[in-house]
């Protein structure tokens, strides 16, 4: 007897856009399978569901084209980050300590 369908939702958002997306797959469907199925690239033309990493409940999901995915659960497609956020803490504490050196001098 074949298994039933699993229903899974595919998230995707930008700044000032989102978009969640309900699907039913076949059962053994990967994280990959599922992005590629959704539909998501009509709503944002510019993400590259082939080489995006995805992720499960906030969690990256290293091999998405090898995971299965069990129903209920929602894959997230990410996109790059605008800036390393290591970087951007570096710079607001030096920003930060330069602000005290220069208000500690007078």
């Amino acid at each position: 007897m074949d298994k039933p369908n699993i229903v899974v939702e595919v998230v995707y958002a930008l700044a000032d856009k989102q978009k969640l997306l309900r699907l039913s797959l076949p059962y053994g469907s990967t994280v990959r399978q599922a992005a590629l199925q959704s539909g998501m690239q009509v709503h944002f033309p510019d993400v590259d569901l082939h080489s995006s990493p995805l992720g499960i409940f906030g969690k990256a999901v290293s091999k998405p084209d090898e995971r299965v995915l069990e129903d209920g659960e929602r894959v997230e497609i990410y996109r790059p980050l605008v800036a390393d956020p290591k970087e951007v803490r570096k710079q607001r504490a030096a920003k930060a300590a330069q602000a005290k050196a220069e208000g500690g001098e007078q």
